[in-house]
């Protein structure tokens, strides 16, 4: 019997696709599963059961990775499970700002008690007259699962898009409508664009990239939407340009002292995966991982270990060793197995920055003492004896 804790409240759709081969446990430390939305895990000590920690949703940030990694403890995320429901709230924003809603709404709830509401609204109106988005131009950064959709959504809606993405995958390339003009700077985004949204993850590369060097070749009047990471922005700069006139509106899902309460900044409290579909299917999409891994090794949508995938085990043996990236680890594997006579009917290796993932498939039951000179070998972090 498999055990797993939940950190935080986890969906119940997601919960019910546990196998019979699992149940839940109140006590962490014989848990070999963690599930975890955003509770602060930095601090906390890991149990020798530990195997694997599945975050239901994208960030990652409340997880310590490297020491994660270097336990031998994989972390997962649902990259696209949330998806929909953030391109519905950057539409949102697209809206919220492009119309001045925020503020007419606001005009509205001020004025409830005045009996001649509806005929000084027609006086009124006119200061919150907005724009439309069909055929505006707006500029993506950042074409992953989130940002395709986005692209997609707005050609429909009648914009004209522009997308930048040094690093687009395949199955975004092929998922993306034809009429998005995918440019190869940022920089022509920050020239052309009515309204800016950004869809990249932070990185040292990513930390601040919307500062007062990017805001000087935006167009003046720009909207910037920023529902991935407050930090991707330098905030204060983009505050005192929207006090020049320069920035027409900033919409963000991070509120903070920064821009909560300020002129011109539309800020939400952090809503992108909040609603009851999205929490579904991140739950959903986290147990799965944490079950095919459990059970079978494979690694699908880890943040600190590349992902691996070689199905359910047919022979008698599996066993999958986490180990630092460096050269001769593999030789010192096989000629282990070698001299113990076992046979190695397939085999995986792969790195992700400076660990690695190995596994294979034997041709014979691995032994305790074969454990023990996998174990032993320099720069092995862990060894799991799966089948």
């Amino acid at each position: 019997m498999f055990k797993y804790h939940c950190l935080n409240n986890i969906s119940k759709a997601g919960l019910e696709k546990f196998s019979a081969l699992y149940e839940e446990t109140a006590d962490i430390g014989e848990a070999q599963g963690i599930l975890v939305r955003s509770a602060k895990m930095h601090d906390m000590e890991f149990s020798e059961n530990l195997l694997a920690i599945a975050r239901a949703g994208a960030g990652v940030n409340n997880i310590p990775l490297d020491r994660c990694a270097k336990e031998g403890i994989v972390v997962f995320n649902t990259p696209g499970a949330n998806a929909n429901a953030v391109k519905e709230l950057v539409f949102t924003g697209m809206l919220l700002a492009s119309r001045d809603i925020v503020e007419g709404v606001d005009w509205v709830r001020g004025n409830w008690k005045n009996p001649d509401i509806a005929k000084t609204a027609e006086k009124e109106k006119k200061q919150f007259a907005g724009t439309e988005i069909r055929g505006k131009k707006l500029g993506i950064i950042g074409l992953g699962a989130i940002g395709v959709r986005v692209a997609n959504a707005a050609i429909d809606l009648g914009m004209e898009v522009y997308g930048y993405d040094p690093y687009v995958s395949v199955d975004a390339a092929w998922n993306l409508n034809r009429s998005v003009k995918h440019v190869s700077n940022v920089e022509e985004i920050y020239e052309v664009s009515d309204i800016i949204t950004i869809h990249v993850p932070l990185l040292p590369s990513t930390k601040g990239m919307i500062g007062e060097a990017a805001l000087e070749k935006m167009k003046h009047g720009v909207i910037i939407i920023n529902m991935a990471r407050d930090t991707l922005c330098d905030e204060k700069a983009i505050v005192e340009a929207i006090e020049e006139g320069r920035v027409r509106r900033y919409v963000s899902d991070f509120p903070n002292p920064t821009v909560a309460g300020k002129r011109g900044c539309i800020t939400t409290p952090h809503l992108g995966a909040s609603t009851a579909e999205s929490e579904d299917k991140c739950a959903r999409m986290a147990v799965e991982e944490l079950q095919n891994y459990i059970e079978n090794g494979n690694i699908i949508n880890s943040v600190n270990y590349p992902n691996c995938n070689m199905g359910i085990c047919q022979t008698p043996g599996r066993v999958a060793i986490f180990h630092a990236n460096k050269t001769g680890m593999l030789t010192q594997f096989t000629a282990i197995f070698g001299s113990t006579d076992i046979n190695i009917a397939e085999l995986f290796n792969k790195a992700k920055g400076e660990v690695a993932y190995t596994m294979m498939d034997l041709d014979g039951e691995i032994l305790p003492d074969t454990v023990e000179k996998l174990r032993a070998i320099d720069g092995v972090f862990r060894v799991r004896v799966i089948k």
